[in-house]
């Protein structure tokens, strides 16, 4: 065993924690690797967070648990989706020398499924079966990793999580919970945080403009400014600003359907007291504020963004 492992835990509660410190512990070094900006363990922190608050709402109601009987094991299964289910980010390059990067759908959440689970039933094999995983933990949090896969709606251009819609069978109230979470920034925690989190994405996708964009100097005579088009970088920023206000609309739109599944009473508590920012105020707000126009500049757009806010330098 490596030095995370030389206390065996007495307890599933210790499990889950040892399995938690090991995806850390990954994820930084893919943070580091890969440079990622939103993927980070910032994130695999708040989606916990956001995870146990809706929990909490549902716990209040027990007919949301239906067949689950160790709601204390449940909410272990919760929070350790939440911290794993980005342990591991595959983007794939582009042809081009100064592109966004891209990530093919399914491949990261499918690659942290299977280096997960190569690091649990390593450990496994060394814990008595009592504070050890069962195949049904780890057909749950199978499951809610897969509920984060995010799927492009070219309609409304925005993206939703196909799972949540998946009716026979019915997913878990895991696998709902940690999905919600995930996307759950702009509800649950309002425009502040959705503007950051959509910040950092695009710096973690596009790393070609991450020197301008963390310099908010146009007039640099930088390598990049030199080879890179700046009406190029202007279309990008302004295809990314108007995504962020048909996100913002999609995530308010399909709240409801994606709730459906809890009781009457929860679903009142999750729209009003847990997704609290997912309204028409809300909207309208990103809507005014939010430069979409196609005449919008670079440096109105830049201003917008603020990007240096968001990185600690």
């Amino acid at each position: 065993m490596n030095d995370e492992e030389k206390t065996i835990p007495k307890s599933f509660t210790e499990t889950i924690q040892l399995v938690k410190q090991f995806a850390i512990k990954e994820i930084i070094k893919e943070t580091n690797q890969k440079k990622l900006y939103y993927h980070t363990v910032d994130h695999a922190y708040a989606v916990e967070r956001r995870a146990l608050i809706i929990f909490q709402a549902l716990e209040l109601n027990q007919e949301n648990f239906q067949g689950l009987k160790n709601i204390g094991r449940i909410k272990g299964l919760i929070q350790l989706s939440a911290i794993t289910h980005d342990l591991v980010q595959e983007y794939i390059r582009s042809d081009e020398l100064y592109a966004p990067r891209r990530r093919p759908l399914g491949l990261s959440e499918m690659t942290t499924i299977n280096k997960l689970f190569a690091y649990i039933n390593k450990l496994n094999q060394k814990l008595d079966s009592s504070v050890g995983f069962t195949k049904q933990d780890l057909k749950i949090i199978s499951q809610a990793i897969r509920a984060t896969i995010c799927n492009y709606d070219s309609k409304q251009d925005s993206i939703y999580q196909p799972l949540l819609y998946q009716s026979r069978p019915k997913i878990s109230v895991v696998a709902r919970i940690i999905g919600l979470a995930d996307l759950g920034a702009l509800g649950m925690e309002g425009i502040e945080a959705y503007l950051r989190e959509s910040g950092l994405i695009f710096l973690e996708e596009n790393l070609d403009l991450v020197p301008l964009l963390l310099s908010n100097d146009l007039d640099s005579p930088t390598q990049l400014i030199a080879l890179q088009n700046k009406e190029e970088i202007r279309k990008r920023l302004l295809k990314a600003a108007r995504f962020l206000v048909n996100f913002a609309k999609g995530r308010e739109a399909r709240l409801h359907q994606e709730i459906q599944d809890f009781t009457a009473a929860s679903r009142l508590i999750l729209q009003n007291q847990v997704f609290k920012y997912l309204n028409p105020k809300t909207i309208q707000t990103i809507e005014e504020q939010t430069p979409t126009a196609d005449n919008t500049t670079l440096a109105e757009l830049l201003n917008y963004f603020q990007f240096p806010k968001y990185v600690a330098r």
